[in-house]
């Protein structure tokens, strides 16, 4: 079993809904059991991203605060 690969996207500077978009198009791009560092910022992409990842079906594996209102977000392609 090899490594998994993480990919990486900051959307820290997009304002929703264009967050959930780059996310969703970026998780469209992978492999199941790949992950997807996803770096944004606090408030409404914080509170729907994660939300929106899960509904669709993938996991949020963890929620890590990096800067001030700067946030990554470690999800997994289900």
């Amino acid at each position: 079993m090899g490594n998994i690969k993480i990919n990486q996207l900051d959307i820290t500077n997009e304002h929703c809904p264009m967050t959930f978009v780059k996310v969703k198009l970026a998780l469209e791009k992978m492999e199941t059991k790949e992950q997807l560092e996803v770096l944004l910022a606090e408030g409404e992409p914080l509170d729907n991203v994660p939300k929106t990842v899960k509904e669709q079906g993938n996991r949020v594996l963890e929620i890590t605060q990096v800067k001030n209102n700067i946030y990554r977000v470690l999800i997994e392609k289900c």
